[in-house]
């Protein structure tokens, strides 16, 4: 095992719990880094995840930073890499609203996890495919969960699912499920 301890560097206790749930399959133990980092806007999550991860001293402990979107197809992937921009200034209702009167309503969840160990960075990606749904359900998850149904959810949003049902489909944990292995893998880092 490359490493058996990691660090998230976040300032959301969300995104930790999350995390340390599902690293825990692989052994790994998650701390929390508490950070408010700067994020800059691009169209690139990796690109997001990366910059912040160089922002953080680099004082030789393993640590990641995650970037997530909402990605809408008819809107052609808004809000994306903005998503926090946008739940920040209109929330979810303003997401339903936006939708309202569209039939087609695809989404994509995505995740870059941009880890760092030794100096060199390597990036990691989830994903799931859903839709929006036509009103909030379910009060558990955080961010765009309540509105977001995957397609392999049976019909319910993230918000109306237990957390360890989310975190066997979600695109964060397919970020860190993706990391885990890589984690565990006997092979040679980067």
């Amino acid at each position: 095992m490359r490493e058996s301890k990691i660090w998230l560097a976040t300032g959301n206790s969300h995104k930790v719990e999350e995390s340390k749930e599902v690293l825990s399959e692989y052994g790994i133990e998650l701390e929390h880094l508490m950070v408010e980092r700067i994020e800059i806007q691009v169209d690139d999550l990796s690109e997001i995840a990366a910059f912040s991860l160089k922002q953080i001293i680099d004082d030789g402990r393993p640590v990641y930073v995650e970037d997530a979107g909402l990605f809408l197809d008819h809107y052609g992937g808004f809000p994306g890499p903005y998503s926090s921009y946008a739940l920040d200034k209109v929330g979810v209702l303003g997401i339903l609203k936006l939708m309202v009167g569209i039939e087609e309503r695809g989404a994509s969840y995505r995740s870059a996890i941009a880890f760092r160990s030794g100096g060199a960075i390597k990036i990691f990606w989830g994903d799931v495919k859903g839709k929006i749904s036509h009103s909030v359900k379910g009060t558990g998850g955080f961010g765009y969960d309540p509105i977001f149904i995957p397609d392999e959810g049976y019909g319910r949003t993230f918000g109306e699912m237990p957390s360890k049902e989310k975190n066997a489909m979600s695109h964060r944990a397919r970020a860190l499920r993706k990391l885990g292995e890589w984690l565990t893998s006997p092979e040679e880092p980067f």
